[in-house]
Order: C-alpha cells, then structure tokens, then sequence
C-alpha cells in the first residue's frame, strides 16, 4: 500500500500514532490485561476468563479474555477501540476514566486486536484493528460486523493475536506471573467472592500483601491500629475519605524461615504501601511515607491506603493506572502522620527482633531450670497437674515498679522481664552485650535466680499464701537501691 494520506488539519497521522502508543506505557502483560478486567468489572461481570495459548512452539502468545457481563451496544462496541471512545469518559465511580484503557492496553501487547460482544441472547458484533494494516497506510475501519450463529445470555470477549510483547518462552512461567500479579491486584473482589477469575480454568486466589488473610505456618498479621480516614475535598466540590491501615507482621513465628520461604511468599521484598483506587491495587512502592528512608526492619509491617475515584487529582492518577503523583495538599494531609507511624512501627519490629535474640539466650537456663525440676517440690495445677515444669523467659514493657512477672500456664512457667525496671539496665543489659564464656555463666546465674524466685512464689500461692505484695515490694526496694548506686 502507499503513503497514507492525511489533512494538513488532522489531529493524528493514524500510522504513527499507532507505532507510538504501543511504546507508551503498560509496565507488564498484568497491567495491560487489568485494564480489560477493570471493563468487565464495571460491566457487572462477576466471571472473566482468561486463556492464553500457542499454536505452536516459537509462535506468538494469544489471548483471550471473555466476560458475563452486560456487553455492548452496536455504538458502544464501535467506539470501543477509539481512544476517549468510552461512553464513562471521566467517570469518577469506578474504574475507567479516560476511554483510553481497551485500545492502549490491547495495542501495547498486541498487533491484532479483536472485540465482540452481544446482549440478552441477541446476535453477536465484532470490530477488529491491525497494526500492520494501519502501519501501511490501510484506513482504520471500526464499524461493527454482525455475527452468524447464536448466543446465551450477555458478554464481551477480547482476543489479541500476535502479542509479540511478551518476554516468557514458557506459558507455565507466564500463568504464574499472571495469578500472582492479578491475585494481588484484584484481592478484594477475589477474597469476598464479587469475582471469579481464571487463567486457562484454573482460578485465581487471591494474594494479600497486608498477609491479614494470608497464612504462613497457621500465622497471620494483625491490624497494627485501628484504620485511619482521612477526608480531602475533590476538585468537584465533593468530599470523599482516605483510609489508611497498617499491619505488623509476626516476627516471633516467621523469623526462623529461611531466606527463600521469605521471598517466596513476599516477607521480604514486599514491604511498603499499597494504593487502592476504589478496591483495586494501582501502586505498590514507598509513598507518602515524608523523610522515612525505607529500612529492613520495614519488610515486617505494611501499609495499605485505599482511596475513591473522586479523589483522582489528590493521587495524580495516570492515563494507565500504574502509579500515583500525590498532590502537595495529600502530602500535608497525610505525610506527617505516616511518616510517625512508619517509625513507631520500625521501632517495634527491631524490639519483636531482639526479643526473639533475648529469648534464644535464655534457652540453656531454661533447660537447665528444668532438668532440676524433677528434684523440687511439685506444684500442682488443675487438670494436667503434676508433672515437671517447663520454663520460658521473655521480656517487654511493664509498669515500672514490677521487676518481673510470672505465670503457670500448661505446666509452663512463663517469666516476663520488664525493659523499663531499672534493674533490666543495670544488670541483664550489661550481660547481654558480653559474649565469652564468663559473661554467659554470669547471664545464666541471672536468669537461674528469677526463675527460682519466680517458682517459689508460684508454689507459695499454690498452697494459699498471696505473694504479690511481696514480689512487687522487693521489686520496688531492689530497683529504688540500684538507682541510688
């Protein structure tokens, strides 16, 4: 073919253009196919399937997408391939904004584009678009052809042919980037059942960077306070909230993992913010988090901020939904506070860190204290109640006058040292940085005598005797001597 004529007044030359919005934008396959899985979600589908296959070895990928949705109209699905075609053009109620998503998305993996939908049973019509043909000066025609044969119900589906984008050699590898990808992106929809996503029949589960219902060893995080909100003011006049929640991950149950199993289900290397535009995941990376510098203590907590389309010029929201540019008003607004609390957080996890250190170095007075156990007199406990006891020490935050506490609990005595009493600074702080053999015995004597204090109170209350006032006063009178020296 020649030369593609154009007008002098034209606003786009169609060949170049074509060229030029393929190297524009999509980050990966899973960002570009989000776009079509946000249509069919506002489309009210609530099943998208997604198949990918080869006809042979060496061949380009193909890939389809097909939804139940409510498909379109003869108009609609004859703008659907214009860019700003979209009937929701700046729609600030779900997903789509710009009508920009189905035809950038589709040409930045694909060189043939094909789109077919129908409604309630009625015939189906398809519009396609070839790059190569328009790249050789052929006229785009998007009118609509109707379709022979029957169908059930409504929907739409997507093919792209000849997806020459895609880096894998082996569509295995490429299913489980996809699941892992559009698992994390769609959590809320795949996690409360609004959506059934497949990848070639096999469904997509959802992946939950937060790990709130994630489980590693029968463990999950837990919610570090109460969500946040946040109310700003939109361009429009409305007001709308940001929420804002933070999870800390149980360093005491996944600390022993091994390096690999911490990648592998994202412990490390996932760490930082979440941004969600109307439940779906558009950025992940250390945002609004003011002067914090990220840290490796950061990997064990989370942050998940989730904000409503209306909001869009707060988070400077791309064309292709793939980052946020925040507005200096949304930095004010929420900057200051998360960055205090990306600190308090990177405080308790270096403290849970040397709690699970100071508990290991108690392990050899723990098994000593037991061994005598055998030997001393028995302390009964309701139910299983007479055999020897096991011993566990750890150490937090307590009120500042009690040295100690303890507790019998399944035949376990659990002994808590307090951080704040002055005698943690004065003796066991000292002997934890001592790290020859002297300094260990002097560490195990130690610890040797507040588990028999701790025993010996426990077996005097067990026979009727109340020993709190006696614990808290000595605990008093041995703190107040040891800051008077």
């Amino acid at each position: 073919m020649g030369q593609q004529t154009h007008r002098k007044d034209d606003l786009l030359v169609a060949s170049n253009f074509i060229r030029a919005v393929r190297e524009s934008g999509y980050v990966s396959l899973s960002t570009a196919l989000a776009e079509l899985v946000d249509n069919s979600i506002q489309a009210a589908a609530d099943q998208v399937a997604i198949t990918i296959t080869r006809a042979k070895a060496g061949d380009d990928p193909e890939i389809q997408v097909e939804d139940n949705g409510e498909g379109m109209t003869r108009s609609g699905i004859e703008a659907c391939l214009r860019f700003g075609g979209s009937s929701r053009f700046d729609g600030r109620r779900s997903f789509g904004r710009f009508g920009m998503g189905l035809p950038a998305a589709s040409l930045s993996q694909a060189r043939h584009i094909e789109v077919t939908s129908w409604q309630n049973g009625r015939s189906a019509n398809r519009v396609t678009l070839d790059v190569d043909a328009v790249s050789t000066g052929i006229p785009v025609d998007l009118r609509p052809r109707r379709q022979p044969g029957s169908t059930v119900g409504s929907g739409c589906r997507v093919v792209w042919r000849n997806c020459d984008r895609i880096e894998y050699r082996r569509l295995a590898w490429l299913e489980r980037a996809l699941r892992r990808d559009l698992g994390r992106l769609y959590r809320r929809f795949l996690g409360d059942d609004r959506l059934s996503l497949t990848i070639n029949g096999k469904r997509v589960d959802p992946i939950d960077p937060m790990f709130l219902t994630t489980q590693v060893e029968g463990h999950s995080a837990r919610l570090a306070f109460e969500p946040l909100r946040y109310e700003l003011a939109a361009s429009s006049g409305e007001t709308a909230f940001v929420t804002v929640r933070f999870a800390m991950l149980p360093v005491h149950h996944w600390h022993h993992l091994d390096n690999a199993t911490k990648r592998r289900t994202g412990i490390v290397g996932g760490a930082g913010v979440s941004i969600l535009r109307a439940g779906r995941e558009i950025a992940s990376g250390w945002h609004l988090m003011g002067a914090k510098r990220k840290e490796n203590y950061d990997d064990w907590w989370r942050c998940e901020i989730d904000f409503d389309p209306v909001l869009d010029e707060h988070f400077g929201i791309t064309v292709n939904k793939q980052g946020i540019r925040p507005s200096q008003e949304l930095q004010e607004a929420l900057g200051p506070e998360l960055e205090s609390i990306a600190r308090l957080l990177g405080s308790r996890v270096r403290q849970a860190f040397e709690e699970v250190k100071f508990q290991a170095a108690t392990e050899a007075s723990c098994r000593i204290a037991e061994a005598a156990d055998v030997d001393l007199p028995v302390i009964r406990s309701a139910g299983k109640g007479s055999g020897a006891l096991s011993y566990r020490i750890e150490s937090k935050q307590l009120p500042v006058e009690t040295m100690f506490t303890s507790a019998l609990k399944r035949r376990t005595l659990d002994v808590t040292l307090n951080v704040d009493h002055p005698a943690f600074a004065a003796l066991y702080r000292p002997l934890q940085t001592l790290s020859d053999e002297a300094g260990r015995d002097l560490r195990t004597a130690l610890e040797l005598f507040v588990l028999s204090f701790a025993r010996t109170t426990t077996l005097l209350l067990r026979d009727g005797q109340n020993c709190d006032d006696l614990l808290r006063v000595w605990s008093k009178t041995y703190g107040r001597m040891l800051q008077k020296s």
